[in-house]
Formats: C-alpha cells, sequence, structure tokens
C-alpha cells in the first residue's frame, strides 16, 4: 500500500500563487509516475498535470504555462507551484501516483484532496 498525503491548499487572491505538496509513504514501493488532478464543484474530476521519472511532465491545456509540477525522487514527493491563479482554478486538488507495492501489480493511488479556493 502507499499513502499519499497532500498539503499546501488554501485561499489565495486572484493572481496569486501557492504550492502544493505530496507526500508518498509506504514499505517497498517504487513509483513510477505522480501528478495532481482536480474537482471543482458539480464538476468531473480532470487531470492538472503529471510527472514520470523525474523530469517528464505534462500539463493539461488550461494551466500550461501558469503551473509547474515536479519531483523529488529521494523524497517521494511531488510538488505543483501554481501562478497566476485564477477563479476558474478553484477546486480540490488530489494528488495520485502509480506505484509497485511489494510484488503486486502496478496501481493508482490516490491522496485525501486539499482544498484550493481563489476568490478575492
Amino acid at each position: 500500500q502507499v499513502r499519499l498525503v497532500e498539503s499546501g491548499g488554501g485561499l489565495v487572491q486572484p493572481g496569486g500563487s501557492l504550492r502544493l505538496s505530496c507526500a508518498a509513504s509506504g514499505s517497498s514501493f517504487s513509483i513510477t509516475q505522480m501528478g495532481w488532478h482536480r474537482q471543482a464543484p458539480g464538476k468531473q474530476r480532470e487531470l492538472v498535470a503529471f510527472i514520470r521519472g523525474g523530469s517528464d511532465t505534462n500539463y493539461a491545456d488550461p494551466v500550461k504555462g501558469r503551473f509547474t509540477i515536479s519531483r523529488d525522487v529521494a523524497k517521494n514527493t511531488v510538488y505543483l507551484e501554481m501562478n497566476s491563479l485564477k477563479p476558474e482554478d478553484t477546486a480540490v486538488y488530489y494528488c495520485n501516483c502509480y506505484a509497485f507495492s511489494g510484488r503486486g501489480p502496478l496501481q493508482q493511488y490516490w491522496g485525501q484532496g486539499t482544498q484550493v479556493t481563489v476568490s478575492s
């Protein structure tokens, strides 16, 4: 099993910045990919960004040029630096990863989510 714990959400004004962190823990696991999704009220969960290895990154179009995903492989931690935030970025942000745990198959794991609210 892999446990993901997010931190760093909060309330920010439009144009502001926030940095989310997500730390993975467990025993005998190997992560292949980490990422962030978000879910706004009344909407489906959507991909924000993901990173494979330490540097292969992908972003959803609405956040390109504003958000940056990075990963500290040694710490099993992924970060999401969010700049130029807009009210439409308001959502619960979920960390996820794909990992092998023990001798089991590749599985997807999710964190509990952290609220990001962009409002004046």
